[in-house]
């Protein structure tokens, strides 16, 4: 990850729920079996450069597995 999340992430919406992932294979290869989910949400992030910006996130996360692969979808909303 090329950047950190500050505080808590929101307006999250779900955008696609097991075979709608088109990655549910390789993530239940590399992280285990669980009802994998795509999620979308707003955060404040820190950039490896230091600034601070808020951005929309997206990531994958299972029930009893965990969250992983978090990205930031450009362009920067602020």
């Amino acid at each position: 990850m090329d950047f950190e999340i500050i505080g808590r992430i929101r307006e999250i919406e779900v955008i696609a729920v097991g075979n709608r992932i088109l990655d549910v294979a390789r993530l239940r290869k590399r992280y285990g079996r669980g009802r994998w989910r795509k999620l979308k949400g707003i955060a404040t992030v820190r950039l490896i450069d230091g600034t601070i910006h808020t951005a929309e996130i997206h990531w994958y996360e299972a029930h009893g597995v965990g969250q992983f692969e978090y990205k930031i979808i450009p362009p920067l909303i602020d």
